[in-house]
């Protein structure tokens, strides 16, 4: 079985701007809806299937949550999905809105 991958801030700052990326938030929807990276979708246990069919299962997809840990398994689970280029970004939306990328 395949396992998703690791991706930093910096890479994946660098993959959104050379290719098109799904992009997932696992976080809270009163979090999300202060601030998320532009793009991304709000997945929760509410809209888990739904949001799951309107993903591309051929593009990358990147999973953010708070800090990084609970995104790993996520990601094992959209592996387990069919999903097959997943990605867990390190430290989540904290280390991403720390970069100044926002």
């Amino acid at each position: 079985m395949m396992n998703f991958s690791t991706i930093t801030v910096s890479e994946f700052l660098i993959k959104i701007t050379s290719e098109t990326v799904n992009i997932v938030d696992t976080r809270d929807p009163q979090s999300f809806a202060l601030s998320h990276i532009p793009n991304a979708f709000n997945l929760n246990q509410g809209n888990l299937e739904q949001h799951l069919s309107d993903l591309d299962m051929d593009l990358p997809l990147v999973v953010c949550c708070y800090h990084g840990i609970s995104s790993q398994g996520v990601a094992q689970f959209l592996i387990e999905r069919g999903f097959e280029d997943v990605y867990s970004l390190a430290g989540g939306f904290e280390a991403y809105a720390n970069s100044n990328a926002q």
